[in-house]
């Protein structure tokens, strides 16, 4: 678990160094956006496949969608709230 995510924070850190220090064509900066949403298009489909894959996920849908339900209302609300009061502590209410 551990290595993953050492991994994982690796290249992030990795690209945000190429990023920033290396000079890449324009060509390839307006298609990065395009890769990107095409690399979670792909990731979402096999997330979707291994989820229909486990029974205990597909008998316990209910249960799994109201607490995604549940927690998603709370998200958004209290993102809501914390934007509204960030608003007005540090902008003045403005835009």
């Amino acid at each position: 678990m551990t290595t993953r995510l050492l991994m994982y924070l690796g290249i992030i850190v990795l690209g945000g160094l190429i990023g920033a220090k290396v000079k890449l064509k324009e060509k390839f900066i307006k298609r990065l956006g395009s890769l990107q949403t095409a690399c979670l298009l792909f990731l979402l489909f096999i997330m979707g496949v291994k989820i229909g894959l486990d029974d205990k996920v597909i008998n316990s849908f209910l249960s799994i969608g109201l607490n995604a339900l549940i927690m998603s209302i709370f998200t958004v609300g209290f993102s809501v709230i914390f934007v509204y009061i960030i608003n007005k502590l540090f902008l003045g209410g403005k835009e």
